[in-house]
Order: C-alpha cells, then sequence, then structure tokens
C-alpha cells in the first residue's frame, strides 16, 4: 500500500458514527475500546433525548462521545440551554451541529443560528464539528453549501465530510475548500464494513446520490459490494495523497458504522497491523 504513514495516521485518527439504537451501546461495550472517539447521530424519526441519553451513557463508560445537536430539532435558546447544560454535566466536550433533517421544530432553522446561540452561550464546548459536502446534496444548492460552511467557519473547530465513496471528489473539494481560504480541520466522512444493501440505501438518503452512480460506473466495486461489504482501503490510499499535504489539513476520518461497529473495529485493527 501506497503512503502507508498516512494510512496509518488516518486510521489511528478516525471515529466512530452510531444510531441511538436499543442493542447499539452493548455492542460498543462489547467491541469498542474506549479510546476510540464515538458521535451520536440525530434522528428525526427519534427525539433528541434518545441521542443524549446514548452519550450520557457511553460517557459513563469512559468514551469520548460527540453527540449531535440538529438545530431543527431544537425549539430554541432555552431548550439549547439545558442542552448545554445536560451535556457538560456528562462530561461532554465535542459535539456535532448539522441543520438535520427533520422539519422545524422551534427557532432554529440551520445550523448557523444555532450556532450562533452557542457562541453567545460562552462557547460552552472545546471542539465543534460543522457539515461538509464533497458531492451535491439533493435538497441543497451547492452555491448554498458553499456559502453555509463559510458563514459557518468562525463558530466551528473542524469539518466533517458527508459520505462519499468517489477520492476525486475528496480531493476537488478539500483544495476548494483551502482555495476559498476555509482552514478549519478536515475529518473525511467514509462508509465502514457494511452490507452492501444497507450501504446503498443509506447512500441514497445522505446525500451521495453522485456516488451511487460512480459505484455503477465502476462494477469493481459494486462487484465488492454484493460479495460481502464495503470496505474503505481503497478509497483511504487514493485519498492519502491529499491527506499527505500538511495544507490540506485533513486529520483523520469520521466512519459511518450504521452500527456495525464491532466489523469496523476488527477490520481497522487489521488493517492496522498490515501496515506494521
Amino acid at each position: 500500500m501506497r503512503n502507508k504513514d498516512t494510512v496509518r495516521r488516518l486510521l489511528e485518527h478516525s471515529r466512530y458514527e452510531v444510531l441511538p439504537t436499543a442493542t447499539i451501546e452493548e455492542k460498543i461495550v462489547a467491541s469498542v475500546p474506549t479510546d476510540r472517539q464515538l458521535t451520536v447521530t440525530a434522528s428525526p424519526a427519534k427525539p433528541l433525548d434518545e441521542t443524549f441519553a446514548l452519550t450520557e451513557r457511553l460517557s459513563a463508560h469512559g468514551y469520548d462521545v460527540v453527540p449531535h445537536i440538529a438545530a431543527r430539532m431544537v425549539s430554541g435558546r432555552s431548550e439549547l440551554e439545558d442542552i448545554v447544560a445536560r451535556l457538560t454535566e456528562a462530561g461532554v466536550t465535542s459535539v456535532f451541529v448539522p441543520g438535520g433533517d427533520a422539519n422545524q421544530a422551534g427557532n432554529y432553522p440551520d445550523a448557523l443560528s444555532l450556532l450562533e446561540d452557542l457562541a453567545d452561550l460562552g462557547n460552552p464546548f472545546h471542539h465543534v464539528g460543522i457539515t461538509g459536502y464533497p458531492e451535491t446534496h439533493p435538497t441543497i444548492s451547492d452555491d448554498l453549501t458553499i456559502q453555509s460552511m463559510w458563514d459557518k467557519r468562525k463558530f466551528a473547530t473542524h469539518v466533517i465530510s458527508n459520505m462519499t465513496f468517489d477520492p476525486k471528489q475528496v480531493d476537488g473539494w478539500v483544495s476548494r475548500m483551502r482555495a476559498r481560504g476555509i482552514t478549519l480541520p478536515v475529518l473525511l466522512g467514509v462508509p465502514g464494513p457494511v452490507d452492501r444493501a444497507k450501504l446503498l440505501t443509506m447512500a441514497t438518503k445522505i446525500g451521495v446520490g453522485d456516488s451511487t452512480k460512480f459505484l455503477i460506473k465502476h462494477k469493481g466495486t459494486f462487484a465488492r459490494l454484493y460479495s460481502g461489504g464495503f470496505t474503505c482501503e481503497k478509497f483511504i490510499e487514493a485519498c492519502a495523497k491529499t491527506a499527505a499535504d500538511p495544507a490540506m489539513l485533513v486529520e483523520g476520518m469520521h466512519i459511518f458504522t450504521f452500527n456495525q461497529v464491532a466489523e469496523t473495529e476488527k477490520w481497522r485493527a487489521d488493517l492496522l497491523d498490515q501496515l506494521n
């Protein structure tokens, strides 16, 4: 594998995204070491309380947990203050603030408006992540996603890219972001070793429709999905040249596990062993 040092760094600096389901806590405790940072999603199908309750439980197990605070699911400043108090009491120091896919519940139409209130509350979290889109979002124009990142940059500490399968998209996106003067470090959003049907279904829902076209065009990659799950070794290797450039500020990876945490951790550990 080329760029072994960069690939190793990306694997070592990776975190796992999980969904707040009834069984995920048990799965994590059984298979994921506490030195792995976890991020807990906010689903429009579930109340935010489920995200925060899982965050509290995982924090109590010794994990560094990053909850999603989906702006459109927060009713307003008063609820945000309660959320801040709850999370800081649990020892949370990092959050991720997307706009979210839910219908607007209160005063926050987008992530920026909530980020502004967080700043007004004294920036209670050391690390604040915002979303980046290497590919076209199905419901938001490219101009808006670019402008949004620029507007949010002063309230954030890093950017987490949406999931993509195309390393060329990543290279172009990161390069354009740096050319525009956005200097926040980046975590690359990549899929872990998940079942191919689940991966393709989820990909079309979270804004990577162009990547499903990419998979169809590249039959070898598509065949790998059919043979038992997608892993991102080739993707990481292809992105390593970009990530190796210090000016690109690619710090690590945000791995979408779709709750297959045992498989994801085994894959990561096995790949690190191969690199050593």
